[in-house]
């Protein structure tokens, strides 16, 4: 897929994604009552997956599971079968697997795939994801993101758009821009002149993480979508629904 355009995607994606599920105080980050909040709301969603040691995908942000559940764990040093058997949530839910999420899902919202290699596994990561979203059925309710490209190019022939993540502290990485569909900015980067070009040349540009109505409204004329969290949805609802 060359540069992506707005009708590869589902709408909703340009209707604003809930950062790591709709979660707050009550629902954890990355769990599946943050994830069933989102699809309450009717709101894409966006999850991390990390590859187990036994070759599974679970979702969550961090490499160390401490977090999010306060007890320390290297995802990728641990099996599937030890993380589920002894770590839980603060909320009290499992640290859910990929594959537990799109059950959960039943492809009613789209969901944002971030893929985080550690150790030199983005290959692997990335085969296992083609691998477990080879069910989905209607492939706009996917797109994969990474702050690393070579997790992204394995994916290059998958039916998944694909956009490379781009933070102020790592901007060298946005050499890559042109070999995904489409770009996911740090919302400080919206007035940087190489990723206004991107926009106006046709390129879609969501923007990350916007946590507070002032963000919003700094970036919203600027970008095409944009992720949030801990602020009230509404707000991002009533711009992108007029």
């Amino acid at each position: 897929m060359a540069k992506a355009c707005r009708e590869d995607f589902d709408p909703k994606f340009f209707k604003g994604v809930a950062h790591r599920g709709l979660h707050n105080e009550q629902f954890t980050e990355n769990g599946l009552n943050a994830f069933q909040n989102a699809i309450d709301h009717e709101l894409s969603f966006e999850l991390d997956i990390h590859l187990t040691k036994d070759n599974e995908l679970i979702v969550c942000h961090d490499p160390d599971l401490k977090r999010t559940t306060g007890k320390e764990g290297i995802i990728e040093h641990l099996t599937s079968k030890e993380i589920r058997e002894n770590y839980r949530l603060l909320d009290g839910e499992v640290v859910p697997t990929l594959q537990e999420v799109l059950d959960l899902n039943k492809e009613r919202e789209l969901i944002v795939v971030e893929l985080k290699p550690l150790e030199k596994n983005h290959k692997a990561l990335a085969k296992k994801a083609l691998e477990v979203l080879e069910q989905i059925q209607d492939k706009k309710k996917i797109t994969l993101i990474s702050f690393d490209p070579r997790a992204l190019w394995p994916c290059k022939k998958s039916p998944f758009t694909r956009g490379l993540l781009l933070a102020k502290v790592r901007y060298d990485v946005a050499f890559f821009r042109n070999t995904v569909d489409y770009i996911d900015i740090e919302d400080v980067l919206v007035d940087e002149p190489k990723m206004k070009k991107y926009r106006q040349k046709g390129g879609i540009v969501n923007c990350w993480t916007i946590r507070t109505p002032e963000q919003f409204e700094a970036v919203k004329e600027k970008v095409d979508t944009v992720t949030f969290e801990l602020m009230d949805d509404q707000i991002v609802k009533d711009y992108y629904n007029k």
